[in-house]
């Protein structure tokens, strides 16, 4: 259901003496997550208060006739491309248009939304793929081989984490633009930087735990701290 057909809704249950509230329960409880806000609900009601009596968008005096062009969702699209991490405003500004009409524009029109980048332990290559797999290959074949706990007492397991000296880019921070269908961008969890340091833990298959020197002076420092 769009806009129009929300206000539509919200006309119909304040003229049955809904209150705001009520009519937002029972969107919710029939629309979900694609019901009206509470504070849009409120607003239409008091308008309906006031005698309003349409719920179509009334004219505004210099409008722009360009914002319901295909030109003009074109040449915002191709904008979007060259940089996903545009913010509304930007684009606005850019654009010379206001900020409710390119929203209107990205979400109705193009029906595009905007997510953060999906965290991934690395951004691995086809020779990185390719070389994990022949590892896996290969120890499956010596697991099958030899007995099976004369293998696994041999195997060690190992797990790191980088400790950054600095916040690194939030989830938000990172959001951009993208089409419905489109999946989310991807970015390593590390990047390139000099402040950090590398916590390695290891681990066997009787449960022993062994760590790095640089992990444990981690550790110290948090404690001492």
């Amino acid at each position: 259901m769009d806009k129009i057909g929300h206000r539509y809704v919200i006309q119909y249950f304040y003229l049955k003496g809904l209150s705001p509230s009520g009519s937002k329960s029972a969107l919710d409880s029939t629309l979900g997550e694609s019901a009206p806000s509470y504070a849009m609900i409120k607003n239409w009601v008091a308008q309906f208060k006031r005698g309003r009596t349409s719920c179509e968008d009334e004219h505004r005096t210099g409008q722009q006739n360009e914002v319901t062009t295909p030109e003009t969702f074109k040449k915002i699209h191709k904008i979007i491309l060259d940089d996903r991490r545009l913010k509304v405003r930007e684009l606005a500004d850019i654009v010379g248009l206001s900020k409710s009409a390119i929203h209107r524009i990205l979400t109705e029109n193009l029906d595009m939304k905007k997510l953060s980048a999906r965290w991934v332990p690395r951004l691995l290559t086809i020779d990185h793929k390719q070389h994990r797999a022949d590892v896996s290959m290969n120890c499956l074949a010596m697991f099958t081989k030899k007995i099976k706990t004369k293998f696994l007492r041999r195997f060690i397991t190992m797990d790191e984490k980088w400790v950054h000296h600095y916040t690194l880019e939030t989830k938000q921070q990172s959001k951009q633009w993208t089409s419905r269908g489109e999946p989310a961008s991807k970015k390593a969890k590390t990047t390139l930087s000099a402040g950090k340091v590398m916590a390695s833990v290891f681990l066997d298959a009787r449960g022993k735990t062994r760590k790095s020197s640089k992990t444990v002076d981690i550790e110290k420092k948090f404690v001492l701290q």
